[in-house]
């Protein structure tokens, strides 16, 4: 199984995002879907389905106390002038949230899993450059999304985290939430 841990998103943040993607459009992007946006804690990738049950056990105890979020501005990974990834920045209390992280890591690294080798960068994704797109293509979505209106820096309070399965297809990743 292919799996993640993440914190969901409320609504209007949802609804924030997609009209930012929105402002995006015509561009060479595959956009991630409203109901399928999510702030991921920690990617499993592909997992033995037995781990399910002590993953949930794992993070059942974890995000205690409220941490409150807000959108924050866009950007790309890895950078502008070659984006592969647009994405919406979160701002807040990501001291939290990183340490919310580092609990999540520690529940997975228990049970024998590996951490992602990338450091923590807390962002939404909104969607992924096209394999075809060129590299001009690709310094014009950098030069359009450092022209586009950021979202508006709506706050939410952020719920515990969850764990997710992600089935890939061909109109895009497809997200289960399997608890807790």
């Amino acid at each position: 199984m292919r799996l993640f841990i993440a914190l969901e998103l409320p609504g209007e943040v949802r609804a924030e995002l997609a009209g930012v993607q929105r402002g995006l459009q015509g561009l060479p992007v595959r956009w991630v879907s409203g109901a399928g946006m999510h702030l991921t804690l920690q990617f499993l990738g592909e997992t033995d389905e037995a781990l399910v049950g002590p993953l949930l056990a794992g993070l059942a105890g974890l995000g205690g106390r409220p941490i409150r979020l807000r959108l924050a501005g866009l950007g790309a990974f890895p950078s502008a002038r070659q984006p592969q990834v647009l994405w919406a920045g979160v701002g807040g209390d990501v001291e939290a949230l990183a340490a919310l992280r580092g609990e999540v890591a520690a529940a997975t690294a228990a049970l024998g899993l590996a951490d992602e080798a990338r450091s923590f960068k807390p962002h939404l994704t909104l969607g992924r450059v096209r394999q075809s797109a060129g590299p001009r293509e690709r310094r014009a979505i950098g030069e359009v999304l450092a022209r586009a209106a950021p979202p508006a820096p709506l706050a939410w309070e952020a719920g515990p985290p969850a764990l997710f399965q992600s089935v890939l297809a061909p109109g895009g990743a497809v997200y289960t939430r399997l608890g807790p």
